[in-house]
């Protein structure tokens, strides 16, 4: 019997016959996960993309999974992938996609566009007042991984002092000036002009932006988040915003998403949100990207090696 693969990334005609020439004798089935999956998943052995972890249902017959997502949280939780499955993740694929919509997330909160924005549309012709630059600023990176080190090669050509934090600290070097242990960012916080979070969630950095963690900010810094919304204790920071410790915030990702009506996050002036849109494919590379990647692991499942991105659990 044939192997079953199921491909939940969106993918053109010429880039199917790369995935068929890979494993000729394989059963292909091509979706986008934006639609309502037409075959169970659990029918298949191989699953390149993102389907609901419910559909899985810890399916044995699923030897190796690759989600299109840098992020895997969702299917690492028990009971959802078989103990002997196979798990990698999509990692490198969005370094700039993500990284380059935070820096423009973030200059646009130190230049008041959002409040000129508001301005605009209530046909206002003011001044917000004084903005800040990220020009010789020092930006405090948590999670200076791919799209964290995309970030900082950004704030290089302002001539940012770029700090950032990860888990298990390296030598610094290009792009950053500093590394720090997670252990160690009250130290650096008070020294941020900036501080940019591009964290997975885990039980160690759920809620670690919370009101403590805010007033260890300088007074005037902007914070922004990338990774995802459970870092972020989200009344600590509207009352942070409110208050005026912090100038401007701006986030991807928020705790509840959609972000609910009642939310006071829609509120505050000098916050910017967007809806999650960072990622995903609205920029074509990226798209090219996680497909290079599920080939090019496919190609080293076909031949037995090892591959790349396998996710711990």
């Amino acid at each position: 019997m044939s192997m079953n693969i199921l491909v939940v990334i969106p993918t053109t005609e010429s880039q199917r016959e790369e995935f068929r020439a890979i494993m000729p004798a394989a059963r292909f089935v091509f979706a986008d996960q934006r639609d309502t999956p037409t075959e169970d998943p659990r029918d298949f052995e191989i699953i390149l993309g993102n389907v609901p972890p419910a559909s899985i249902q810890a399916s044995p017959r699923l030897t190796w999974m690759q989600t299109s997502s840098a992020g895997s949280d969702a299917y690492v939780r028990p009971g959802v992938l078989d103990p002997a499955t196979l798990l990698t993740c999509s990692t490198g694929a969005y370094g700039q996609a993500v990284s380059e919509h935070l820096f423009a997330s973030v200059l646009a909160v130190q230049k008041k566009i959002e409040l000129y924005r508001d301005d605009q549309r209530s046909h206002a012709w003011g001044d917000e007042g004084a903005v800040t630059s990220l020009r010789v600023a020092t930006v405090l990176v948590l999670g200076a991984g791919d799209i964290g080190t995309a970030f900082a090669r950004l704030c290089q050509a302002f001539d940012s002092r770029v700090i950032g934090m990860r888990r298990h600290p390296l030598q610094p070097g290009d792009p950053f000036d500093e590394i720090v242990p997670r252990d160690r960012v009250y130290d650096v916080l008070p020294q941020a002009d900036v501080v940019v979070s591009f964290l997975p969630s885990t039980p160690q950095t759920r809620n670690l932006a919370d009101a403590s963690f805010f007033a260890a900010m300088k007074t005037g810094a902007v914070f922004a988040n990338g990774g995802r919304g459970d870092l972020v204790d989200e009344d600590a920071l509207v009352e942070a915003l409110r208050s005026g410790h912090l100038a401007g915030a701006a986030l991807d990702v928020t705790r509840t998403e959609p972000l609910p009506a009642d939310s006071p996050l829609w509120d505050v002036p000098n916050l910017l949100v967007t809806p999650h849109v960072a990622g995903f494919y609205h920029l074509q590379a990226t798209l090219d990207n996680v497909v290079a990647l599920a080939q090019a692991n496919l190609r080293r499942y076909a031949a037995g090696e090892p591959l790349v991105n396998v996710v711990a659990r």
